[in-house]
């Protein structure tokens, strides 16, 4: 079987780190794509699907803060930022604003590469071919179908696209436009009458949910336990 290949964004002003970086990503069975500001790095997140972006802090124009900030609003996207600022309130701002990593500069090109590796890892999509259970539910995403108690319900492709990533990610807020990204879904009450149907299919008691919740202001999170 082939070996998936991640598709890493790497923002920075600095010509020679972008090229030194992309080049050592490269030789480690990384696709690499590139940008020098955080307007080109916007048009390129407009056109392609990213696993995972390094992003330098200390730009002109857009800083990685605020473009962080951006993202995260409609992305759930790991974000590594690179800074020579390496004070904590500079971290701690960071990773509060929905960072994933934080790695100082100067830098070892290998410390970046396993920092990579262990968010890939972390957030790899679960296993298709097992069953994951949801409470009492079991789930079988290969034969699209959620067994709750004695009753089966299929389910189709809109609701496994949704269950596939919140059970990579249990416990993690998502807001309706982050659903309606990965469901394809436009309109809001659209995605509530879906979520309102899984839960139909997950929960003992659907009215008072214990695993597929609603967060006020934020949109939806999954739990497994």
């Amino acid at each position: 079987m082939e070996k998936i290949k991640y598709h890493i964004l790497v923002v920075d002003d600095d010509n020679r780190i972008r090229e030194l970086v992309k080049e050592y990503l490269n030789d480690n069975e990384f696709v690499v794509s590139t940008a020098n500001s955080a307007e080109e790095a916007k048009i390129k997140l407009g056109y392609f699907k990213y696993d995972l972006i390094v992003l330098d802090v200390m730009m002109p124009g857009q800083n990685g803060f605020e473009l962080t900030e951006e993202i995260k609003k409609n992305s759930s996207v790991p974000i590594i930022l690179l800074t020579a600022k390496g004070e904590v309130e500079n971290r701690i701002q960071g990773l509060e604003l929905g960072a994933d990593d934080y790695l100082g500069k100067p830098f070892e090109p290998k410390e970046l590469l396993l920092r990579i590796k262990n968010i890939v890892e972390k957030n790899k999509k679960i296993n298709l071919n097992k069953i994951n259970k949801i409470g009492d539910a079991k789930v079988d995403l290969n034969k699209m179908s959620i067994q709750l108690r004695d009753k089966i319900n299929k389910i189709n492709n809109v609701e496994k696209k949704v269950l596939t990533e919140m059970l990579a990610n249990p416990g993690r807020a998502y807001s309706r436009i982050e659903i309606g990204k990965i469901s394809n879904i436009g309109q809001e009450r659209s995605i509530d009458v879906m979520i309102t149907r899984l839960r139909q299919k997950i929960e003992v008691n659907p009215k008072n949910p214990k695993y597929l919740q609603t967060i006020r202001g934020s949109g939806y999170v999954l739990w497994t336990k």
